[in-house]
């Protein structure tokens, strides 16, 4: 990235520390907890994971959200004549209207018809304009209408674009990646992390390469087109992210719905952790590498907890 492009990014992010929106200030520094329970089926192997759902909106989308918003603010395309527009499967959603309505802002957002009834009801909550697509197209469907909506009237709308918009990767290389190196001093052997944006990934494996040049990074995706994971896509058949790197990845794996839910009941009974089905994939998979580990520190990001999925029927089991 330019020096110029970096600098903005940096102060965009640190200013919300002097922001009186009390919301945005408490983005972040979000708990590193160990899975001790799966920690202890591999020793002396660990596995850690970042409980994203410690964020005000409830999700890793915070981080990424706040950036792009105050990215936006800070190069004067963001003014308060203009409507935040993007597409969604739900929690960037969530986090762009929460701010949104923290500063005063109003937010269009085109998400799939079978987008979670409760992410839905969360967005009505704060006001938010929703434009529902075409649910056999996902969140490739609601794509295409935001850049429909965009290119139709580009004057009305600032289009925070979140899988093309670099600030969406830096808000991680700037809060993400430096969090875990403080938060583990550095004892960092492997980073699993789901793609979706490609955004966590990217931004927080850049950062722990650089300061941790052994680190194993490690992306894993759903293992096929139709699946429940919520948030994530399959990149074979999907619109690729912008700034999705393919080269970034020591490995590049792949994870069963079902073996996420499996591991989501796993931690709530074994660790009192509810957590969602994307949290749950990136369980499993931290646990299927720290397997093939004699030693080392296992990390990955839990996006958000169950809260917002409980309506699913995979609970019915």
């Amino acid at each position: 990235m330019s020096t110029d492009a970096t600098q903005l990014t940096h102060d965009a992010i640190t200013a919300r520390h002097d922001s009186p929106h009390r919301v945005i200030a408490t983005v972040g520094n979000t708990p590193l907890i160990e899975l001790t329970s799966l920690s202890a089926e591999v020793a002396p192997v660990r596995i850690f994971a970042k409980a994203e759902w410690f964020n005000p909106g409830g999700s890793v989308k915070d981080r990424p959200a706040l950036n792009m918003i105050m990215d936006g603010i800070r190069s004067g395309e963001l003014t308060k004549d203009k409507t935040i527009l993007d597409a969604t499967s739900g929690n960037t959603g969530i986090a762009l209207a929460m701010f949104g309505a923290a500063m005063g802002y109003k937010v269009k957002l085109a998400l799939p018809m079978n987008a979670g009834a409760l992410h839905q009801r969360i967005l009505l909550a704060y006001g938010t304009d929703l434009v529902r697509t075409d649910p056999t197209k996902g969140s490739d469907g609601a794509i295409e209408e935001a850049l429909r909506l965009n290119a139709e009237s580009p004057d009305a709308y600032f289009y925070t674009d979140q899988y093309t918009n670099h600030a969406n990767w830096q808000a991680h290389y700037f809060t993400t990646g430096p969090e875990l190196i403080e938060q583990t001093g550095g004892d960092i052997t492997h980073f699993v992390a789901g793609l979706g944006t490609s955004g966590t990934f990217t931004g927080t494996g850049r950062y722990l390469r650089e300061h941790v040049p052994d680190v194993k990074l490690i992306s894993v995706q759903p293992d096929s087109p139709m699946h429940g994971l919520e948030g994530w896509k399959h990149m074979e058949t999907s619109i690729k992210p912008a700034f999705y790197d393919e080269s970034l990845a020591d490995e590049d794996r792949t994870v069963r719905t079902e073996d996420a839910q499996a591991m989501i009941f796993r931690l709530a009974k074994e660790q009192g952790l509810l957590i969602s089905p994307s949290a749950g994939a990136a369980a499993h998979t931290a646990l299927q590498a720290a397997r093939e580990l004699k030693e080392g520190t296992v990390i990955t990001v839990m996006a958000d907890n169950a809260m917002k999925y409980l309506d699913f029927k995979f609970w019915e089991q």
